[in-house]
């Protein structure tokens, strides 16, 4: 079993173990739309660590594209929004542990998150990118082997690059990563293209992607308790009329500079 395999199990583990605290009955209430409509408010969590997707900005408050889709969101379905911020590598246990609604925080849908909570979207598309200093002498994937990998801890690519058997140093989130790389204290970092390219754009780093890597597109969900259909549903339905009247894009050409549907 890796280690984020483990962490995952963990997570989960706690997350049940949670649950069942709070009795039986917890099983067999009513759909959380419900629950939802009668606070008026839904809580959605990110790392607070990802920009421009999700960051604190000056006035140390969350903004950012995934904050805005959160708001939309519960906003059509005649609700507030709390943000709630908490390390990565544990969200999904804060989840299932009832401590927010939702995540909302460029979640990479997969076959194994995917086994123990419900995805609404996906609500924007990326591929795996590794960058690298121009000068660093790594020009292609089959170099890692003897290098210094950066990568975010309880990320996909956190279990992507431990597959491979890299080196890996593991970090906060994406400002940490960069600025690591920038220090030559690793020699190549792995995280989602278009996050990575935009906050290098915004810090003006110039660093450069390795040509040679194969991966599939990755699709970003909105991560909610499983057994909740009437939430999903009601979740699905406001995403898919921003994405129908222009909403959406107009977000995204605030945050990211584009359609990354």
């Amino acid at each position: 079993m890796t280690l984020r395999r483990a962490l995952l199990k963990s997570a989960i583990l706690a997350g049940f173990a949670a649950m069942t605290t709070i009795g039986s009955t917890s099983f067999a209430a009513a759909d959380e739309l419900d629950t939802l409509k009668e606070k008026g408010v839904m809580r959605i969590a990110m790392s607070g660590a990802y920009p421009p997707f999700n960051f604190v900005n000056e006035e140390n408050k969350v903004v950012g594209f995934d904050p805005a889709i959160g708001a939309e969101i519960a906003k059509r379905m005649g609700l507030e929004v709390e943000i709630v911020t908490t390390a990565w590598d544990g969200i999904i246990g804060g989840l299932l542990a009832n401590k927010y609604d939702a995540i909302v925080g460029s979640m990479s849908i997969t076959e194994e998150r995917d086994k123990v909570v419900d995805f609404v979207g996906p609500y924007y598309t990326t591929k795996r990118a590794i960058f690298t200093k121009p000068d660093s002498g790594i020009t292609s994937v089959a170099q890692l082997k003897d290098a210094k990998v950066g990568v975010t801890l309880g990320e996909t690519h956190e279990e992507w690059a431990r597959e491979q058997g890299y080196d890996i140093r593991t970090y906060k989130g994406l400002p940490e990563l960069l600025l690591e790389l920038e220090n030559g204290r690793v020699d190549v970092i792995i995280n989602d293209s278009i996050a990575a390219i935009l906050a290098m754009k915004e810090r003006n780093y110039d660093f450069v992607a390795l040509p040679d890597l194969e991966t599939d597109a990755i699709g970003a969900g909105i991560a909610i308790r499983e057994g909740n259909p009437a939430l999903k549903e009601a979740m699905q339905a406001a995403l898919q009329s921003m994405m129908d009247d222009g909403t959406y894009l107009e977000i995204a050409n605030k945050w990211v500079g584009g359609d990354i549907r």
